[in-house]
């Protein structure tokens, strides 16, 4: 029934169908529902969503173009694996955008200090049902919250992809509780100086957090993951 409409849907209305089948695919990356290097059969995602095919190609394309999936020809559509050179390069992204975001805050605005709390809330949570899968859902929404802090719609967008593109990196872990649980912690201290207004400080906190986090997770990633896949 779906498919009908959207062939005589405008181009709008297809760009923002095969923008709803993005998110969708996004949301099940970052709550780690979707696993690098995970097959994603077309006709089963089709009838999920309830799209057409063309519609579903197209949110395709965007994942793909977001560094989330990869297309292999005569073999279908995979969500994206990364390498241990596109984790180091994520972490200088990230180094530059999130920890800039901070320094470039003037407002503190309260929804999104709101945002930060509840995902640092969600996080311990998540932690103490020991649902790691969640626990690194909730880490991506604090990240994000940070970035958006300077009110830039644009710098928020790209830390989103940035950081949904970031959360494949997650999938190798055999013990993700030794991982994440030290930053638990260091999320609240890095909320807490924001919220007191000291943004220089969270800004340094956050850079020393994520060239830690860079050390602990390449220490945990398999040497195997060499390249790009």
């Amino acid at each position: 029934m779906s498919a009908p409409a959207e062939a005589s849907a405008t181009p709008e209305a297809t760009t923002s169908a095969a923008s709803r089948v993005a998110v969708a695919i996004r949301t099940q990356i970052i709550e780690g529902s979707l696993l690098p290097g995970e097959r994603l059969p077309e006709e089963r995602v089709r009838a999920e969503l309830g799209v057409s095919r063309s519609t579903l190609r197209e949110g395709f394309q965007l994942l793909i173009r977001e560094r989330l999936m990869v297309h292999r020809l005569s073999r279908g559509f995979f969500v994206r694996e990364l390498s241990r050179s596109d984790i180091s390069d994520l972490y200088a992204v990230r180094r530059v955008l999130e920890c800039g975001a901070l320094r470039q805050v003037t407002l503190l605005p309260p929804q999104t200090l709101r945002d930060l709390t509840h995902a640092v809330s969600k996080g311990q949570q998540a932690a103490e049902q020991a649902d790691w899968h969640m626990v690194a859902a909730a880490s991506i929404g604090f990240h994000e919250a940070l970035a958006a802090l300077a009110g830039s719609p644009r710098l928020t967008a790209l830390a989103r992809q940035v950081l949904a593109e970031f959360r494949l990196s997650y999938a190798y872990m055999s013990d993700p509780s030794s991982f994440h649980a030290p930053f638990l912690e260091r999320n609240v201290q890095i909320a807490e100086l924001v919220r007191s207004g000291d943004l220089e400080g969270g800004a340094l906190a956050l850079e020393s957090y994520l060239q830690d986090s860079e050390e602990a997770l390449l220490a945990r990633y398999p040497a195997s993951k060499s390249r790009t896949i």
